[in-house]
């Protein structure tokens, strides 16, 4: 279960950030995320709390980037392009708040299918119209059930899907 949101968060969305995490580990599923700061570091937080485990999918080339609740720090050396990695490494994403990053890693998953749940984030709109592509929920046990729920109908739409032979 990915989590992505600011680095920079304020105190609510940070508290916040930390239930999901805590509800993801309850939940049984791994925290993934880009192991930094913020919304990142509350999360995994909330997550080792809970007894859960933490994969960090980190910008950098240094696995001593990742901040002190993770478990696996995958140092990618790829910059902003990892969030493509966390994305597709994801069975469905919370978006805690967010900034730009945030934003561009809901418009891959979007894209790529991945589902997108929300708390206090990007509202979307195309042709000046809201989109109503993002679950939006109000706390964090409700985030990670509908997730879960999301993420386990994708799966098992992927795993009878064979995949394209198409060149």
């Amino acid at each position: 279960m990915g989590v992505i949101g600011s680095g920079s968060p304020s105190h609510e969305a940070a508290a916040l950030a930390e239930e999901v995490g805590s509800a993801i580990a309850r939940a049984g599923a791994l925290l993934l995320c880009g192991g930094l700061g913020g919304v990142m570091e509350a999360a995994c937080r909330g997550a080792k709390s809970a007894g859960g485990t933490t994969v960090a999918i980190l910008p950098g080339a240094s696995r001593r980037d990742a901040n002190p609740y993770v478990d696996v720090a995958i140092a990618t050396g790829m910059g902003e392009m990892r969030n493509a990695l966390l994305v597709r490494a994801s069975d469905a994403l919370v978006a805690v708040a967010g900034e730009f990053g945030t934003l561009s890693e809901m418009a891959f998953a979007l894209k790529t299918g991945v589902p997108v749940v929300g708390i206090s984030t990007w509202e979307l709109a195309r042709d000046g119209r809201a989109v109503d592509a993002i679950d939006r929920v109000d706390s964090a046990r409700e985030a990670v059930e509908t997730a879960v729920k999301k993420a386990r109908a994708t799966t098992a739409h992927r795993a009878a899907t064979p995949p394209s032979t198409d060149q």
